[in-house]
């Protein structure tokens, strides 16, 4: 069974940094690909923001956060982070940590392992 928990959301000012950790346990998801979505509030869709391979060989930034955000993973913590730095307004939204057995997938409908979120909101 997989686990996904997520911390160190919280409420910032434009121009700061956070940085997001997922802790994952389960016996074989040092072997996942993981990465970070997004939700913005009233959007439907979940948007890939940054996704890492199981030994962070191949990783994927989206357009929107390129630059800015950065992915890291330690399967000997058993932890991925989302380093953000420069954050906008416009990255507000609840975060979540997911994991999928296989290749980078920038679409949500291919992971089945998810955290419960953390919400990020940028004030202006």
């Amino acid at each position: 069974q997989v686990q996904l928990v997520e911390s160190g959301g919280g409420l910032v000012q434009a121009g700061d940094s956070l940085i997001l950790s997922c802790v994952y346990s389960g016996r074989t998801v040092s072997r996942y690909s993981m990465g970070w979505f997004r939700q913005a509030q009233g959007k439907d869709r979940r948007e890939a923001v940054a996704l890492i391979s199981w030994n962070g060989s191949s990783t994927y930034i989206a357009a929107s956060v390129e630059g800015r955000f950065t992915i890291s993973r330690d399967n000997e913590k058993n932890t991925v982070a989302l380093h953000m730095n420069s954050l906008k307004p416009e990255d507000t939204a609840v975060y979540y940590c997911a994991a999928r057995q296989g290749t980078l997938q920038t679409a949500a409908r291919y992971y089945s392992n998810w955290g419960q979120g953390t919400q990020v909101t940028v004030s202006s």
